[in-house]
């Protein structure tokens, strides 16, 4: 991952949870807190990754992978809902 993404493991689960619940609600799609927490950090993951193609590179530590997270778990979210139909 980019250094601006080192926020340690116990910040990258407390916000990765913060940021898959938001996208869970913004998605209409709630999940418990351990789904939350996955499709944060995956979210933050897929994120760095989709805009790194386009090279836009997130910077400013914990807001940074919030914002990161938030996007990569809609990414994540619309895409499940378009291969349950």
């Amino acid at each position: 991952m980019h250094d601006a993404f080192q926020v340690g493991w116990l910040m990258a689960i407390i916000i990765g949870g913060l940021a898959g619940w938001l996208a869970g609600n913004f998605m209409n799609m709630p999940h418990g807190i351990i789904m939350n927490i996955i499709l944060g950090v995956v979210g933050a993951v897929v994120a760095n990754a989709v805009l790194g193609v386009f090279g836009i590179v997130i910077f400013g530590g914990w807001l940074a992978y919030l914002i990161a997270g938030f996007i990569g778990a809609c990414i994540l979210l619309f895409v499940v809902k378009l291969i349950r139909g």
